[in-house]
């Protein structure tokens, strides 16, 4: 089968679209399709073997935006594919499900980016009305829509978008692992970032207004910690202004065995952001076996069980977050237990399991078609 996954986001650009597309390239080669890549950046001509097409794109907020044209229904003609799978489709996104509509092809959109409210957060609302109806038709549009959670389902379902299923995100368990704790590396990690001994607290993803991650300005006041903040992105040099750096370590972008490294080594992970539709490091951070605050809104109401494997704090209280982090700060088996059990909640949540349903998604979507084409 030929499988053409067109998206919003790649590499260079690192985050959790991308990563989703890499996994899911990576497991559609490996049973044996002919797999294509179309984005607006790109690496080099391939990706492990994966031929990576570009197309014409605009710089916004430091992020190549693709946008529809000529070039990606000339490019779509030619590869002629049996599937199209869309990651976060937006303008780009939307012409492709358009095309795999008038050519009776199968298209499989994946909803992974809260667009309206990221709206709010850069101040321009206004927008949201024109920007709901955008993702109401294109998703409509698609022949199967998949929501990362229940609670992105139920979103969709109110802007009008029918034929929503749900499929999570994996994560790699082999990778991500508690042992990790336990070796060199992480003890030089530590000696490096936390040198009298400090307790970390972390977080891993970027660096963006829609991440929220100013508020670690808040978790100041906790003795003995530092921070240690894993990413890039066009808030860094913001942020960096906020914080003394005697107790923020910034280390940009961090991948393969050195962000293994980077989790194995906190103690707490922390994350801010209110419009996450997932949370794809809060599993990481599971599978590495480190408890987990995170807001009680949105992707992480799925992923934690608050008092069990981490901490949801109240989102309208202002102190809320603080007080979460300090709890699991100031009790040493509280961590152990709740880290335990966070990579227990992820066990069963390989990139192997979770792509093998995707295959069964491409198979719902492949019949919907055959149907309509025999009706």
């Amino acid at each position: 089968m030929k499988v053409v996954i067109v998206t919003e986001s790649f590499l260079p650009q690192i985050n959790g679209v991308t990563n989703s597309v890499i996994r899911v390239a990576r497991h559609q080669r490996d049973l044996g399709h002919d797999v294509t890549i179309v984005a607006p950046t790109r690496p080099g001509l391939e990706f492990e073997g994966i031929p990576v097409y570009i197309v014409p794109s605009i710089p916004l907020v430091k992020f190549a935006v693709g946008i529809p044209s000529l070039a990606l229904t000339a490019l779509l003609d030619r590869l002629d594919p049996d599937l199209l799978h869309v990651a976060s489709p937006f303008a780009l996104g939307a012409q492709a499900i358009a095309y795999a509509q008038r050519k009776s092809i199968p298209s499989v959109a994946i909803y992974q980016t809260d667009v309206s409210g990221y709206l709010h957060r850069y101040g321009i609302a206004v927008a949201k009305p024109m920007i709901d109806r955008l993702i109401m038709n294109t998703h409509n549009a698609a022949t199967l829509t998949l929501a990362p959670t229940p609670t992105a389902k139920a979103a969709l379902a109110e802007l009008g978008v029918t034929n929503v299923a749900v499929w999570g995100r994996g994560v790699e368990l082999d990778g991500f692992h508690p042992n990790n704790r336990f070796t060199d590396e992480a003890a030089v990690f530590r000696r490096q970032h936390a040198p009298h001994g400090e307790l970390i607290i972390g977080y891993v993803g970027r660096l963006a207004a829609e991440k929220q991650v100013h508020r670690f300005r808040e978790l100041l006041t906790i003795p003995n910690t530092r921070i240690v903040l894993v990413g890039d992105g066009p808030d860094r040099a913001r942020l960096e202004s906020l914080f003394p750096v005697d107790r923020v370590s910034f280390l940009g972008s961090l991948s393969g065995r050195d962000v293994q490294i980077a989790y194995a080594a906190m103690d707490v992970f922390v994350h801010f952001g209110t419009e996450e539709t997932f949370g794809q490091t809060i599993q990481e951070a599971q599978s590495s076996g480190i408890p987990v605050v995170a807001p009680h809104a949105g992707g992480p109401i799925h992923l934690i069980d608050s008092g069990v494997d981490g901490i949801l704090f109240d989102v309208t209280a202002v102190d809320s977050p603080r007080i979460a982090v300090e709890r699991l700060i100031n009790d040493d088996a509280l961590r152990a237990r709740m880290g335990e059990a966070g990579r227990r909640r992820v066990l069963g949540k390989s990139w192997e399991a979770i792509n093998n349903e995707l295959v069964r998604h491409y198979d719902v979507a492949t019949t919907r078609v055959g149907r309509r084409a025999l009706a």
